[in-house]
């Protein structure tokens, strides 16, 4: 374990190449963009950037190298032109300087600057920039990953846009500029669960005919309010009190107010960095790169391969272990969508408004999530999936019975989750995707698996939309407990004795995991 002294950081995993000195503070920052000459990023031109900058940026920073005592980069994700040409540069820095190489995890080093910059601890964190849209949380020596897009990222589906349009790159700031003369028109609206899907949205926003301020205003409202929607759910499964917004597209003041809005409603705290650290930058790799230094946390230069698909839940945050936390409460807990009322054999659940939603929006998602979730529910409970009886639908309200047992997010046991396969098993048999399958939305009864919660679901028998479904469940394993493995195979043992075709579903969602979201 190594204390003090200075770590030289170099970030270049996209558009923006930026070097930065970090000791007991940040001593030294300095980037060079790439800009495209017109449309979006050309991965080889940037790295052809990156590598005629290189000197000139690591020797802005670089006033005395006999000060630095490791060399970090950016491993990893991104684009892989990118990614080689820095971490060619670190190897050669490291080894002319005579010091640790560190590979530094992209998104775990937004997250870090994050929590340096603004002060909190144990946050929820919204990652939202042009290749990656997730939320994450740390949880037993790792950051997981609660949700993420499932096709592309937020900021580069605003950049899509934005060229098609021909607005200067990047697109973010003329779209906001225009959206605050724009009245809401509908758009699509993809949330799976936690997870969520942005390529419907920004292709029915460019093929619409609508004045170009009222595209923008409902582009940004929609997705935003998806992202928004999505941390709220997150904050309630895990329990926890503080909110941090890291990426490029933190620096939209409407996101900003969406979320303080949310976080006001639900008695928690929303930070977000100083702008110059919300976007790529060499000082979240220089910060990150000095705390893995202390632990101890550096590489031999022959495993300081770049890594373009690198998942921050892959990475050991050694530098976290043995902190101790404010323990998630226990029971129940708040949810995010919906004030349920229980009695002594009825549950009475009202979608209650979302404030941070614009109107129309917000009007729309509570009146076709309540028709369908009774619905579905009917139909599931026809098709002999344990489900509550449903008593009356009123608007935005229904009545059910109330069901009696143990949430499986209180005892995630592996018994537990086969029951629970079982039920999605005959559920997805039926035709029926849930839509946010997590252990919040289980409760074990008489040794079975009773599944609520159907406010997302929807009928389908894409093997897609179910495989979704399962990487939904698996997320929250992973996000929540200490044995996600065993009950993934707990899980999958009873979903089989239920489903005809299980594996090529199983399979699915391994592919899905495999994707990366890095596109």
């Amino acid at each position: 374990m190594q204390k003090g002294g200075k770590v030289l950081g170099i970030e270049g995993t996209a558009w923006n190449l930026s070097a930065a000195i970090f000791g007991e503070d940040l001593v030294s920052l300095y980037s060079s963009p790439y800009q495209p000459p017109s449309g979006g990023i050309h991965p080889r031109e940037a790295a052809q950037h990156h590598a005629s900058a290189m000197r000139e940026v690591v020797s802005r920073v670089l006033t005395d190298p006999d000060e630095i005592t490791a060399v970090a980069f950016s491993q990893g994700p991104g684009l892989g032109p990118c990614l080689r040409t820095v971490a060619t540069a670190a190897r050669a820095l490291a080894l002319a300087l005579d010091v640790p190489l560190i590979g530094v995890n992209h998104c775990v080093a937004h997250v870090e600057i994050g929590r340096w910059a603004t002060g909190c601890k144990d946050p929820i964190t919204l990652y939202v920039s042009g290749a990656n849209t997730q939320v994450l949380g740390y949880l037993n020596g790792r950051y997981r990953i609660f949700g993420e897009t499932l096709d592309i990222g937020l900021g580069n589906g605003l950049d899509k846009f934005a060229r098609s349009k021909d607005f200067p790159h990047p697109g973010g700031p003329k779209i906001e500029a225009l959206a605050r003369g724009g009245r809401y028109i509908d758009l699509p609206y993809t949330v799976k669960g936690m997870d969520l899907a942005f390529s419907g949205l920004i292709s029915a926003a460019q093929e619409s005919k609508a004045d170009i301020e009222d595209v923008c205003h409902s582009l940004q409202e929609t997705a935003f309010g998806m992202c928004v929607e999505v941390t709220e759910r997150a904050l309630a499964q895990a329990g926890k009190d503080e909110v941090l917004l890291v990426g490029g597209v933190a620096a939209n003041g409407r996101l900003r107010e969406m979320l303080k809005t949310m976080c006001k409603e639900r008695g928690a705290e929303l930070f977000v960095p100083e702008r110059q650290f919300c976007g790529d930058n060499g000082a979240m790799i220089a910060y990150t790169g000095r705390i893995m230094l202390e632990s101890g946390a550096t590489i031999p230069v022959e495993a300081s391969r770049a890594n373009s698909h690198y998942r921050a839940n892959e990475v050991d945050v050694v530098w976290r272990h043995g902190e101790v936390l404010r323990p998630a409460e226990e029971g129940p807990r708040r949810g995010a969508e919906a004030v349920v009322t229980i009695d002594d054999d009825t549950v009475m659940k009202r979608r209650v408004s979302k404030s941070y939603r614009v109107a129309a929006l917000d009007a729309r998602l509570i009146a076709e999530r309540t028709r369908a979730e009774a619905r579905l529910i009917a139909a599931a409970r026809k098709a002999g999936v344990p489900t509550p009886i449903l008593y009356d639908v009123t608007g935005d309200t229904i009545m059910m019975e109330r069901v009696e047992g143990t949430i499986l997010r209180d005892a995630p046991t592996p018994e537990n989750l086969e029951r629970a396969g079982v039920a999605v098993g005959r559920l997805h048999a039926a035709g029926i995707v849930h839509g946010d399958l997590t252990t919040s939305n289980m409760i074990e009864r008489d040794g079975r698996c009773v599944l609520i919660d159907f406010g997302l679901a929807h009928s389908s028998s894409e093997i897609e939309d179910r495989g979704v479904d399962l990487h939904v469940l698996f997320q929250t394993l992973e996000s929540t407990t200490e044995n996600p493995d065993e009950l993934k195979k707990a899980f999958l043992r009873g979903y089989a004795t239920a489903l005809p075709g299980a594996e090529r579903i199983a399979e699915r969602e391994e592919e899905i995991e495999r994707r990366g979201r890095y596109l």
